[in-house]
């Protein structure tokens, strides 16, 4: 393993990225700004990566974040641990946009899929609703056709 480096924002940075999260948490209705506070977390977790996606009720994303995008690589992106500190970094833009009521919606057949939605529990976010969007095969695909020998 190398040295681990700790990447440090400069004020001019920070000052923007709040501006950022703050315009995207006031919406405008005819003229009053309102706060957010319900939005829908999805959840998507493969057999290589989790990906969490924070978005308001329409479906317009606020933030989302991944286990690559974190600083995980290859194998370890799709473990438990991963995930969870994905749904921790999703839960802290949640708190300074100013959601506290979640719904979860979960796709895919990865190991992160409980620990993320534990982990955002965790951080103090109510969960209203988890549902599974996993995409189930009917019938499938056409088999291959009789073997002839």
């Amino acid at each position: 393993m190398g040295k681990k480096r700790i990447i440090q924002q400069s004020e001019e940075e920070l000052l923007k990225e709040r501006e950022k999260v703050e315009a995207k948490a006031k919406k405008e209705v005819k003229g009053t700004t309102i706060k957010i506070k319900e939005g829908r977390v999805y959840i998507f977790s493969s057999y290589n990566n989790t990906i969490i996606t924070l978005a308001d009720l329409k479906g317009s994303v606020l933030g989302w974040v991944s286990s690559g995008s974190i600083g995980f690589k290859g194998t370890k992106k799709a473990t438990p641990f991963a995930a969870s500190k994905v749904a921790e970094a999703v839960a802290q833009i949640a708190q300074k946009i100013g959601i506290e009521k979640i719904e979860v919606l979960v796709k895919g057949i990865g190991s992160g899929r409980e620990s993320a939605i534990r982990s955002l529990a965790a951080r103090g976010l109510q969960i209203l609703s988890i549902k599974d969007t996993t995409p189930v095969p009917h019938n499938g695909c056409r088999p291959p056709k009789a073997r002839r020998v």
